[in-house]
């Protein structure tokens, strides 16, 4: 399983856009929060995405948090591959990896974003909420799950995202 967190906030960058000619466009932001909604996902090679939503930055605690929303799906334990983050190499994350041993790990290099194909999953998802003015943290939600109900429907540009990381794979168990 590929695995990586992110958030969203409601200051997002803004992307072109239309207006009528003359007219200048305008998109009107509703907060000012830096962190509104993180979001950890593991994306497997059968094309399923599992995710878990946060209200805040996540920290150590939330990651456990997130790994135990995995093993409900995946009892019988997983290849958690994901980068050198500090909240996935802390005191408290490593206590609880060792006390789960159907978790194996396998860090990624530090500071290489492009070798993990969930960075492109978010990333995509990320895009496709340019200019989007969600009024809450409910609406944002609902438009994160609108990209990753997507992302499921799409496994070829799943692969694509796997074969952007530089692996070789024929096709999505």
């Amino acid at each position: 399983m590929f695995y990586d967190e992110f958030g969203f906030s409601f200051l997002e960058g803004l992307g072109p856009t239309w207006a009528p000619r003359g007219q200048r466009p305008i998109i009107r932001r509703v907060m000012r929060e830096r962190r509104v909604l993180s979001t950890a996902v593991g994306l497997v090679w059968s094309g399923k995405i599992y995710k878990r939503y946060f209200s805040k930055s996540m920290d150590s605690l939330d990651v456990i948090a997130a790994w135990k929303h995995l093993l409900r799906y995946l009892p019988n334990g997983f290849i958690l591959i994901c980068d050198q983050a500090h909240i996935h190499t802390s005191k408290a994350a490593l206590c609880f990896l060792w006390a789960h041993p159907e978790i194996v790990v396998e860090p990624l290099p530090k500071y290489a974003p492009e070798l993990n194909p969930e960075e492109y999953c978010h990333g995509n998802v990320k895009r496709r909420l340019t200019n989007v003015v969600p009024e809450d943290q409910a609406a944002m939600r609902k438009h994160v799950d609108r990209g990753f109900a997507r992302l499921r429907r799409r496994p070829d540009l799943l692969l694509s995202f796997i074969h952007a990381a530089g692996l070789s794979v024929r096709q999505l168990t």
